[in-house]
């Protein structure tokens, strides 16, 4: 693989991975809601998700998912439903977790870190690579324009090597940003008291999100 072909790899997959999306905004809400260190499952999670798609379109099936509308069809429903339910749930959780200014709160139980604690790496890291299966633009990345810089003449296990390495570092580190914001404006949102608000923006944005994938077309 010629230097010129990587950095134009390289430049496409960093304006898909940066783009905000669901995995970006589920990465910011999993920082703010469990910390940045245990939202280091989600970016985990989408990192596996992108390398999935990245081996079936090796396989030549991600060209079968590009051709075939049924089922490129059930996997963005599939995307929009759980994009949904994440949205519900977060919407839930603002009324049930964080009480307004003026509500009183028992000081032996605080709701908050509690769910804090019950979430762990892996719950993270299945929300993670299921939002990352159902993502439009990675899934058209990988059916559409991956193939276009793989070599027919040229080892395939070599290419991958470096093609998904590449996009594991920038993966990594550009959701990497996305959680240490998270976790910076979970601080700005404990001081000032503004915790619940966010979770039903981001709620009502996921839910955004799923309108959006279920009226998208290719």
């Amino acid at each position: 693989m010629s230097l010129s072909v990587w950095l134009l790899y390289v430049s496409l997959a960093a304006a898909v991975i940066a783009s905000p999306g669901p995995s970006a905004l589920l990465c910011v809400s999993h920082a703010v809601g469990h910390g940045a260190r245990k939202a280091v499952g989600t970016i985990v999670g989408g990192i596996t998700a992108s390398m999935t798609l990245m081996l079936l379109s090796a396989l030549g099936l991600g060209a079968v998912i590009a051709a075939s509308d049924t089922l490129f069809s059930a996997i963005k429903w599939a995307g929009a439903a759980y994009l949904l339910y994440l949205g519900v749930s977060t919407w839930r959780n603002a009324r049930q977790a964080r009480p307004q200014a003026g509500e009183e709160v028992d000081a032996p139980t605080v709701p908050a870190p509690v769910q804090e604690k019950a979430a762990t790496f892996w719950t993270l890291y299945r929300k993670g690579l299921m939002v990352g299966l159902g993502n439009p633009k990675d899934l058209l990345f990988f059916s559409a324009l991956f193939p276009q810089f793989m070599s027919a003449s040229a080892p395939i296990a070599g290419q991958l090597l470096i093609l998904g390495s590449t996009w594991m570092v920038l993966d990594g580190s550009i959701m990497l940003a996305y959680v240490l914001a998270g976790a910076k404006l979970l601080a700005r949102l404990n001081q000032g008291g503004a915790g619940r608000w966010f979770d039903r923006v981001t709620g009502g944005a996921f839910v955004t999100a799923a309108a959006l994938l279920a009226s998208s077309q290719r």
